[in-house]
């Protein structure tokens, strides 16, 4: 049996799970724990890591079976056939959501002085020196090829 995408209403996707599997069919919505804040406080509250979609593993012939759960909107297609999910796909999600590694991810922009290297682009492989950084762009160093580069954000 095939994994597919359903697409659900926005925010229904814990409701579309359960009806599902109170109707006998195998789904996975994958979950992770955020952390939200009030004005008067913090809470922990686990929240879908895709949002509007769950995954379904039935037979291609029972696929409207899908249907009969209130929320459900469409199959996700891909060239013109629902998309299919591989078990070693979602397994890869159930793993890497298990908790056994947890860490934390931050994004951090450059600041001045950093030492770059691009990775992309025509100048890929070159090492630059942020120069200056701005709400619209980056003015990068490259010392190499004795040129200044601005970038812009889009």
């Amino acid at each position: 049996m095939n994994w597919y995408v359903v697409y659900t209403k926005p925010k229904w996707e814990k409701k579309v799970a359960e009806q599902l599997k109170k109707n006998g069919i195998e789904c996975y919505c994958p979950l992770i724990t955020q952390v939200r804040q009030w004005s008067d406080r913090k809470k922990k509250v686990e929240v879908p890591l895709f949002n509007s979609y769950v995954f379904v593993q039935l037979p291609e012939a029972d696929r409207n079976l899908v249907f009969q759960s209130a929320g459900a909107v469409r199959y996700l297609f891909w060239l013109g056939k629902p998309a299919i999910v591989r078990d070693e796909e979602i397994n890869i999600i159930k793993k890497g959501l298990d908790g056994s590694d947890t860490c934390e991810v931050s994004l951090v922009p450059f600041q001045v002085g950093d030492k770059i290297e691009l990775d992309s682009g025509p100048f890929s492989t070159q090492t630059a020196i942020v120069q200056e950084v701005n709400k619209t762009h980056y003015i990068l160093v490259l010392e190499s090829l004795g040129c200044v580069l601005k970038m812009k954000f889009k």
